[in-house]
């Protein structure tokens, strides 16, 4: 498991365990924000895209 699917587990498991409305919101998002690194890496392992500048 990679860092950032261990960080997206740990944000799932501080959310199941969050009842303020406005501390859910920002683990949501933070949840939504690790989930797009961890497809930009996947896509950049696999080699569908490249990261790097044009320049």
């Amino acid at each position: 498991m990679t860092t950032i699917e261990q960080q997206i587990e740990e944000l799932r498991l501080e959310l199941n365990a969050c009842i303020e409305p406005s501390e859910r919101r920002q683990i949501e998002a933070e949840i939504e924000i690790a989930q797009a690194e961890l497809i930009v890496v996947l896509a950049e392992q696999d080699g569908s895209i490249e990261a790097e500048p044009p320049f």
